[in-house]
């Protein structure tokens, strides 16, 4: 069994900064489960282009206000919101207010991964 806390992982090798937030890894590929969960915060009046052509990614909106674009529709994210790219699509992410959000990738990250959001390029891992 697996078990970890949150406070455990802030300030260790699974507390990444990941280009407009943090990323707190609670699994990633060493755990073995086949996924990585997150605990992920996006910084207010933030937009990230991204786009993950080695995993697919599921978001679920637990704090804050924003919103995520795919192929020119836009997706309002509010407490209770899921987001699913399932087509590794490449997608505007914008956090109105701090975002927080529970995220899961297949296959697993391997736990250091981080965005270069300094050009206009979607950003990949």
């Amino acid at each position: 069994m697996i078990v970890n806390e949150l406070e455990k992982i802030i300030n260790t090798e699974r507390d990444i900064e990941w280009g407009n937030g943090r990323s707190r890894r609670f699994l990633i590929e060493k755990d073995t489960m086949g996924y990585s969960l997150t605990d992920t915060t996006v910084t207010a009046n933030t937009e990230s282009l991204l786009e993950y052509k080695n995993h697919k990614e599921t978001c679920y909106c637990i704090e804050g206000e924003g919103e995520v674009e795919a192929d020119g529709v836009i997706y309002p994210i509010k407490p209770g919101t899921m987001y699913a790219l399932d087509q590794h699509d490449k997608h505007y992410l914008r956090a109105k207010t701090n975002l927080r959000l529970v995220c899961v990738f297949t296959p697993p990250l391997k736990g250091h991964e981080s965005h270069n959001l300094k050009n206009n390029v979607a950003s990949e891992y």
